[in-house]
């Protein structure tokens, strides 16, 4: 009876699920099918609109078209960068739209992501155009946004959050210990330091050399044009983020020059209706987000087409992460893709967009190869998103032209591998094992025994050699020799600004920069840009990606953003397998 019982539940349980499956299935076609149809519709602001932009969600590179996302997910929505800067200008071009309204600091992403939208900010100003901000509390990247605003008003019992960058590391050494688990790490780089969870306990000094480093480069950049943008003295800002005012009364804020005025949101809401010319006792004339990327702009159609490629998220084989159906992966696709555009000829010159903290060795090779096969063909510039370091600067390496943000983290020039044994935890588990085999190294990779010296050996050299190939990738893809590759490498992150200064980038802007310059090489000032990796085969990519989502987002509700992340990178830790090229960093602030 009990048999039968449990029998029956797992059948209903597993028909429930299906049922589920395929109900979300439709949900998720019949949105796309609204979303379509919805999306051709266009939008004409009335006069004196006020362009009202929401600071919320997750910047990425890419749009997040999954209706399913927006039934199931938790709260954190994806907006897409190009699109969020695509409506910037779309306001700033239309005469009826006098001004933006920028409210909220729940808006999470990179350092180089927020300095491309804060460009896109000050350059709406340069047609005369006003921003007013307001918010109840402001994050760090939600004000470094808002410090271009006309006027900045702040909550009378909110806060502005600027207290610095860190850089949190999570060691796993001692627990594995605990589990029986030892690690065998080989590496070339002494800033190499995506081994270390696995062999230190704390920071290396040359860990937290870099690291302090290319924070201190970021912050820079960000209370600089704080500084800049407010009126107010380095040193001022400096004395109120190190005597934790930002904790304090708000009225310092006002002492210090980081607010116009404490004020709650109708005051905040009044101010932009008057200079957008509107009567201030009624209601906003005001378009959203989506309604201002619906305004009609004038179609160009050039035969010279220059295709913008995005590669996002971590290097590894198609099939080789059970994450893959729930994050942006950059895989042999990419490199396929790569093939296609360097045989196109109507596609003139190609942009690389690269936001990548690296992974597989083996796979970066192989797209590094694809790039040179386009180059051969055609220009191909590098954009550098958040992150092209390690193995996402190994596929930038070969490229006409590398342009990165000032805050880019970049380089990273550096390989590993790890190799697990689990001899301990089968100990304490009373798990014994045996083995018959043909040939010395038939074993090799065996988790259940410790590795035998020669193996260590023979593991070592390949590391080796896959270190010395990257280091020839750079050296020839740069000009430069490969020694000075080798001395500016060792695994050293840099910022883009400092990447510059060693060679390894030629240019510091955006994707607007890298589109203008693989113009300039390919000789064309008529041309169209388009997205090369639309998806193509719809019902099965997208049910895939959607429902991976799903389950993604599912389990983000019920963890927590916090505690999803860090179930994320134990998640990467433990499929972190074979020869890698990998950057693997928490930066806190925004």
């Amino acid at each position: 009876m009990k048999q039968f019982f449990k029998t029956m539940f797992a059948s209903v349980f597993g028909a429930l699920i299906a049922m589920g499956i395929f109900l979300m299935a439709g949900i998720a076609f019949l949105a796309g099918v609204v979303a379509s149809s919805s999306s051709s519709s266009t939008y004409k602001p009335a006069k004196n609109t006020v362009f009202k932009l929401s600071l919320k969600g997750t910047l990425t590179e890419q749009s997040n078209d999954n209706p399913l996302a927006g039934l199931l997910s938790s709260s954190d929505e994806q907006v897409a960068l190009p699109d969020l800067i695509r409506a910037i200008q779309k306001a700033k071009q239309n005469p009826d739209v006098k001004g933006i309204y920028l409210e909220g600091s729940e808006l999470s992403g990179g350092f180089a992501s927020f300095s491309a939208l804060r460009r896109a900010l000050e350059d709406f100003k340069s047609e005369g155009k006003f921003i007013v901000s307001y918010a109840d509390a402001y994050s760090q990247g939600g004000y470094y946004l808002a410090s271009v605003s006309d006027s900045l008003f702040v909550n009378p019992q909110g806060m502005v959050g600027l207290v610095g960058l860190a850089s949190q590391g999570i060691f796993l050494k001692n627990a594995m210990a605990k589990l029986g688990v030892e690690y065998y790490i080989f590496k070339v780089g002494t800033y190499k330091s995506a081994v270390e969870p696995y062999m230190n306990e704390q920071f290396s000094e040359a860990n937290r050399e870099q690291t302090s480093s290319f924070l201190g480069s970021i912050w820079g950049n960000m209370t600089d044009a704080i500084c800049t943008s407010r009126g107010m003295e380095p040193s001022e800002l400096e004395r109120f983020m190190n005597t934790g005012a930002a904790l304090g009364d708000p009225k310092e804020l006002l002492a210090y020059k980081l607010a116009d005025k404490l004020a709650y949101r109708p005051e905040a809401e009044a101010c932009a209706k008057r200079m957008a010319g509107q009567a201030t006792d009624e209601k906003m004339v005001s378009a959203n987000y989506s309604q201002i990327l619906a305004i009609p702009e004038t179609k160009h159609d050039s035969s010279n087409k220059i295709a913008i490629l995005y590669a996002e998220g971590t290097i590894l084989p198609e099939d080789d992460s059970p994450m893959s159906a729930g994050t942006a992966l950059i895989t042999e696709q990419t490199a396929a893709e790569l093939y296609k555009l360097a045989n196109d000829d109507d596609v003139k010159a190609v942009v690389f967009r690269v936001n990548s903290g690296g992974g597989s060795a083996y796979i970066s090779e192989q797209i590094w190869k694809a790039v040179m096969e386009v180059k051969a063909q055609k220009p191909l510039v590098v954009s550098m998103g958040d992150y092209a370091a390690s193995g996402g600067y190994y596929i930038s390496c070969a490229a006409n032209k590398i342009i990165a943000e000032p805050t880019t983290l970049t380089g990273s020039i550096g390989v590993f591998g790890i190799v697990r044994n689990f001899a301990g935890t089968a100990k304490l588990l009373d798990v014994t094992t045996d083995i018959v085999k043909t040939n010395t190294y038939a074993d090799f990779g065996d988790f259940t025994r410790p590795m035998r010296e020669d193996e260590q050996v023979l593991m070592q050299r390949n590391v080796e050699r896959t270190y010395d190939l990257f280091l020839t990738r750079c050296a020839d893809g740069r000009g430069l020799p490969k020694d000075s590759i080798d001395h500016i490498g060792q695994g050293r992150v840099w910022t883009g600004e400092q990447a510059m200064e060693r060679g390894l980038v030629d240019r510091l802007g955006g994707l607007e920069v890298a589109i203008a310059e693989a113009a300039s090489l390919a000789g064309i000032s008529d041309y169209t840009t388009y997205k090369a990796n639309e998806e193509k085969d719809f019902l099965t990519k997208y049910m895939e990606k959607a429902l991976g989502e799903a389950k993604f987002s599912l389990l983000q509700s019920i963890l927590g953003n916090e505690e999803f992340a860090l179930y994320k990178t134990l998640q990467e830790m433990k499929h972190t397998t074979g020869i890698q090229a990998r950057m693997p960093y928490t930066v806190q602030g925004l």
